[in-house]
C-alpha cells in the first residue's frame, strides 16, 4: 500500500462523522434515487489540498533553501581560517593535526552533501511530513559538523591567542614524553602517532580525551588525536600533574589499559589483601598507572608536584569516594612514596612520608573502608610493583620501567638545570619533560616564579617551533611520529 494511500485512510477513518443518535421509534431519512452520493472524508479531494497546498510547498521549499545554504559552510579548516597569524605559526597545530581535522570534515560534508541530493530529489514526491523527515536528516549531519568543527576550531584557535606560546610548550613537553619512550623502546608503538594537542579551558585540574575515544560532545564521533585540556590558571611549565595527563595517553597508545586492570586483580588475589581492597585497586588502576608514569618522566620533583596538586583539607583527602577511577588522596601519596623507593630514591620516599603524615594522620580519623586501610601495607607495594616493574606483553615483555627509565644521573642533570634557572638561565640541554621538573626545584631555591616560567615557555616553544618548521618544509603526507 503506498504512503499516499495509508495517509488517505487515516484521515478517512479520523474525519469520517458519527451517525446520529436517534431517539426510539423514530423515522431515518434514506437517500432519493438518481441523487449523487456524498464524497467521503477520505477521497482525494480531501488528501490532495493538504499535500499540495501552495502555502506548503513554497514554505517547505523555503525552509529547504535555508537549510541548503548553512549545510556545507563547515568542511575545512585552515590556519588563516581559526585566525593564526604568520608571527603564530611556530606555535600552531601541525599539518598534520589539520589534515585529520579535514579528514574528518570531510567525511561528514560528503555525508551532507547525499542527504542533501536525495532531499532535493524527493521532498515533493511524498508528503509534507515526509519532507520534514528528509530535512530533519540532513539537519542531524550538519550537526555532526557542527560539533566537530567547533571543538576543532576552539582547540586550534588559542593557537592565536596570548597563551599559544605556553600551550607550544606543554606539546612541546608531550612530545618528548613519546620520544623517551621511542628511544628507549624502538617500534614499541605501532606505527607514527599524531602527538598530543593541549588547549586551555576551565575547570580545577587538566584532563585528557585519547586518541579514538568516543565523544559524546561529537555525537559518538571517536577523536582523531590525543587532546589535553590545561586550566586557564596552569599553564605554568612545573605542573607535574601535567605528566600524568600526558601519561594516560601513552598507556592508551601502548595498549596497556586491559593488560593492567587484569594484572592488578590478579596479583592482589594472591596477596593477604582483602577481596573489596582488591576490586578498589583494580578500578584504581589507570590512575595509578598514571602516577607511576609521571615519576618515570619527571623523578622525585613529579612526586612533589603531584603531592601539590592533591593536599586539601582532611575531608576531602581522606575520604573514598565509592566507584571513584582516583585513589584516595590520602593513599595516593603513599603510593608516590612506595614508587620513589623503588625507583631507588629513598631519601626522597622518606622525605615525602613524612611530610604526607605529617599533614594526615589516622589517628584523627578518616572515612575510608577499615579493610582499605588495613591492606594498604601489602596492596601499595604490590600494586606499585605489578604497574611499574612486571613486564608486559604489550611492551615486548618489558616493564613500564624499562621503556620510560629514569636514573639518578638523570636527576643530577635536573638539579643541575635548577640551579642555572635559578640564576635566569636556560638549561638548553635538557629533555623538556625533565624541565618541569627543573623548574619546580628552581622554585625551591627562591627562584621568582614568573621569571621561571617565561625562562621556560620561551625555550620550550621555540624549540618547538624550530620542529614544527622542520617538518613544514618538505611537505610530508601522513601522520607525524609523536
Amino acid at each position: 500500500m503506498s504512503a499516499s494511500r495509508v495517509v488517505s485512510l487515516s484521515i478517512q477513518r479520523l474525519d469520517r462523522p458519527r451517525p446520529a443518535v436517534r431517539a426510539l421509534g423514530a423515522s431515518v431519512a434514506k437517500p432519493r434515487v438518481g441523487t449523487a452520493p456524498a464524497k467521503s472524508a477520505g477521497s482525494k479531494a480531501l488528501v490532495e489540498p493538504m499535500r499540495f497546498l501552495p502555502e506548503v510547498r513554497g514554505f517547505l521549499r523555503r525552509k529547504i533553501a535555508t537549510l541548503t545554504a548553512r549545510a556545507r559552510r563547515l568542511g575545512r579548516l585552515t590556519p588563516e581560517s581559526v585566525g593564526i597569524r604568520a608571527k603564530d605559526r611556530p606555535f600552531a597545530p601541525s599539518q598534520a593535526h589539520f589534515r585529520a581535522a579535514n579528514a574528518r570534515l570531510g567525511a561528514i560534508d560528503r555525508q551532507i552533501a547525499a542527504r542533501l541530493a536525495f532531499l532535493r530529489e524527493h521532498w515533493s514526491r511524498g508528503t509534507p511530513e515526509q519532507a520534514l523527515v528528509y530535512m530533519a536528516l540532513v539537519e542531524r549531519e550538519i550537526d555532526r559538523a557542527r560539533r566537530a568543527f567547533g571543538m576543532f576550531f576552539e582547540v586550534f584557535s588559542q593557537r592565536g591567542s596570548t597563551f599559544a606560546p605556553a600551550l607550544a610548550a606543554h606539546d612541546a613537553i608531550a612530545e618528548d614524553c613519546y620520544a623517551a619512550i621511542r628511544k628507549a623502546a624502538p617500534l614499541v608503538f605501532r606505527g607514527p602517532l599524531l602527538k598530543p594537542l593541549t588547549y586551555m579551558e576551565h575547570g580545577y585540574s587538566p584532563a585528557t580525551t585519547r586518541r579514538g575515544i568516543r565523544l559524546a560532545r561529537l555525537l559518538g564521533e571517536a577523536n582523531p588525536f590525543p587532546l589535553i585540556r590545561i586550566p586557564w590558571d596552569r599553564d605554568n611549565p612545573w605542573q607535574a600533574v601535567f605528566l600524568h595527563e600526558v601519561a594516560h595517553n601513552l598507556q592508551a597508545d601502548l595498549g596497556l589499559w586491559h593488560e593492567n586492570q587484569s594484572a592488578v586483580g590478579r596479583r592482589l588475589a594472591r596477596t593477604p589483601a582483602d577481596p573489596l581492597s582488591g576490586a578498589i585497586y583494580r578500578r584504581w588502576h589507570k590512575e595509578i598507572f598514571a602516577d607511576l608514569a609521571a615519576l618515570l618522566l619527571g623523578g622525585p620533583a613529579a612526586a612533589w608536584g603531584m603531592l601539590d596538586f592533591l593536599a586539601h583539607p582532611s575531608p576531602k583527602t581522606m575520604t573514598y569516594k565509592p566507584g571513584g577511577a582516583h585513589p584516595t588522596g590520602y593513599l595516593r601519596g603513599l603510593i608516590l612514596a612506595e614508587m620513589l623507593d623503588r625507583m631507588g630514591f629513598a631519601d626522597a620516599s622518606g622525605r615525602v612520608k613524612r611530610a604526607w603524615r605529617g599533614l594526615y594522620s589516622l589517628k584523627r580519623g578518616s572515612r575510608m573502608p577499615s579493610p582499605l586501610i588495613a591492606s594498604a601495607p601489602v596492596a601499595i607495594p604490590a600494586v606499585v610493583d605489578e604497574i611499574a616493574y612486571q613486564t608486559r606483553t604489550a611492551l615486548g615483555h618489558r616493564s613500564l620501567a624499562d621503556v620510560i627509565p629514569f636514573r639518578r644521573a638523570d636527576e643530577r642533570s635536573i638539579r643541575a638545570g635548577a640551579r642555572l634557572l635559578a640564576s635566569g638561565k636556560v638549561p638548553a640541554h635538557l629533555p623538556p619533560r625533565f624541565l618541569v621538573s627543573a623548574s619546580r626545584y628552581a622554585l625551591e631555591l627562591g627562584a621568582d616564579a614568573r621569571a621561571v616560567s617565561r625562562l621556560a615557555i620561551r625555550h620550550l616553544s621555540a624549540r618547538r617551533g624550530l620542529v614544527h618548521a622542520a617538518r613544514s618544509a618538505p611537505r610530508r603526507t601522513g601522520a607525524i611520529a609523536a
